[in-house]
């Protein structure tokens, strides 16, 4: 009897640690001590996404500016284009609470801070105006008190948002005159901030944002053509290409400006950051195979290659022919070996299904990542998707749709990279969990389990690839705290820490209580749920 009793205690024992497994998604273990010394630990943001004041102390209006706003457009047809007529006006009022962010921050144990630089308010009118002084103060407050506390500043030079006078003159970016703004804007803040900051990127995600602005029209300045989409104007097949190769040599050029003026001095180093989804076959055919493969070259290496290697990959030339625009001898040399590391924001993984030997065509209801143009040169001829044919989903959804949690996609992408582009160092730049307002305990801070879950599992993948030798200096959670998601509004979180729609006040979810312990490696069973942190 008394063994009888002593396995029923040790049943209930096991049962209750398994429970526990379930609820906090403990399944995979992971410890800070898996990862380098000096490894970055940090949570990211963006100007426009976070900041607000938007028309404060001489900034000028920028593309998001105008995009969020009416502007003479119909209600119905903005609303389509903005989730609940949201902007960034006040969006976080980050601009006057960057001390209290900062001591959020410091508390959460972050060793480093990745944000970005409001290109209207450091230079309102680009270079044909002058510098605004409150820009350069403002942000030299931000990584003052950030080093304050310990905390490095990883700085994105540009991050969607730019001077919408730009686009009124000139097309932004499908001008080359961008790329002479562009070296002048990043100019000024090596010049006002890089004695302080080490660590640059660019321009964030360009390989995406070209797709969204100029292929499928769902961003500033809204671009696109059937059958992607009916703008006003716009050309899906040639503007999105020529957007990223003028955002390719105006990276280049900013960073020779950087090597031969300011690095040698300041010690930095300097890189992109890509948008790097992970691509498997949606069935074992060779051709989807093969698809898999190419999705991968026309939606990373598209980006990537010419910053490393020096051209576009030639499967790329071969398909897109004189739609891709072509680099002369000299910026061949300018380009390659353009990046000191690689920066990755990566968030799922999708199904590639081949459509060069057979048509394919999709419908929105049933496949959120579908465009359209799966048929055409742009999307590399192939269609992705979260389900295979048997309606077996690639991961569990997340809040967004069109977003899958799987794991193993980090260390896939990670090994991509490091095998094409000679390991140069990996800076994982964002890496996030999609939640919604319906989905469960979303509004309950202490059942923040899908969150904590996911960052878990995302960590433990990467920790794999370190071991298998990707030299990878730095995980960035998207984001230190909820935000304005572009198209979405405040209806899509990733955030750390909530914020209260009406009083802008943060409050630690369980995936910040988490984040903290995982970092002073203590332990997450014997965490208090508190108010603060």
């Amino acid at each position: 009897m008394k063994n009888y009793s002593s396995f029923i205690f040790l049943l209930l024992i096991l049962q209750h640690i398994y429970a526990n497994k379930i609820i906090y998604g403990l399944e995979e273990e992971v410890k800070r001590s898996e990862f380098p010394i000096g490894f970055l630990f940090g949570t990211s943001t963006s100007a426009y996404q976070i900041e607000g004041a938007y028309i404060e102390d001489g900034s000028s209006l920028s593309n998001w500016d105008i995009f969020t706003h009416i502007n003479g457009i119909s209600f119905t047809y903005f609303l389509l284009f903005i989730r609940n007529g949201a902007n960034g006006d006040i969006a976080d009022d980050h601009y006057h609470r960057y001390l209290e962010d900062v001591d959020i921050m410091a508390s959460l144990g972050v060793n480093a801070y990745r944000f970005s630089i409001s290109w209207s308010r450091i230079l309102p009118r680009g270079k044909s105006g002058q510098v605004n002084p409150a820009g350069i103060k403002f942000y030299n407050n931000v990584i003052d008190n950030l080093l304050l506390k310990g905390i490095t500043p990883f700085v994105t030079i540009h991050h969607n948002d730019y001077p919408q006078e730009f686009e009124d003159r000139f097309g932004a970016w499908l001008s080359p005159l961008m790329q002479e703004e562009f070296v002048h804007f990043a100019a000024t803040c090596f010049k006002n901030f890089g004695n302080k900051v080490k660590y640059w990127a660019t321009i964030n995600e360009p390989n995406l944002y070209s797709e969204l602005a100029y292929m499928n029209g769902l961003f500033p300045p809204v671009h696109c053509s059937p059958p992607f989409g009916n703008c006003s104007s716009g050309n899906s097949d040639t503007e999105p290409l020529l957007a990223v190769h003028n955002s390719i040599l105006a990276h280049a050029k900013a960073v020779k400006i950087y090597r031969e003026h300011f690095q040698v001095e300041q010690g930095g180093m300097i890189g992109m950051v890509a948008s790097a989804y992970m691509y498997k076959p949606i069935t074992n055919d060779e051709v989807d195979k093969k698809a898999a493969i190419r999705a991968l070259t026309f939606r990373v290496a598209w980006l990537l290659d010419p910053l490393v290697h020096g051209d576009y990959p030639i499967e790329m030339q071969h398909y897109l022919g004189k739609d891709l625009p072509r680099f002369s001898f000299e910026e061949k040399l300018l380009i390659k070996n353009s990046t000191d590391f690689i920066g990755l924001n990566h968030y799922s993984t999708l199904l590639v299904q081949d459509c060069l030997y057979s048509n394919c065509a999709c419908m929105h209801d049933n496949n959120p990542t579908c465009t359209h143009g799966e048929n055409r040169a742009i999307s590399g001829f192939l269609l992705t998707a979260g389900q295979n044919k048997y309606g077996a989903f690639i991961g569990e959804e997340m809040g967004m749709a069109g977003l899958y949690v799987v794991p193993q996609g980090m260390e896939d992408i990670v090994d991509y990279i490091k095998k094409r582009y000679n390991n140069l160092p990996i800076f994982v730049t964002e890496n996030g969990y999609a939640s919604n307002e319906n989905q469960e305990g979303e509004n309950d801070l202490d059942k923040d389990m899908y969150r904590v879950k996911f960052h878990k599992s995302y960590l433990a993948s990467l920790a794999r690839s370190i071991r298998n030798g990707a030299d990878v200096r730095g995980y960035f959670i998207w984001s230190f705290m909820d935000n304005f998601e572009w198209k979405f509004g405040y209806t899509i979180k990733y955030g750390l820490y909530q914020v209260d729609p009406l009083t802008l006040g943060r409050s630690p979810k369980l995936s910040a209580h988490w984040y903290r312990d995982f970092l002073t490696n203590s332990s997450f069973n014997n965490i208090q749920i508190t108010s603060s942190i």
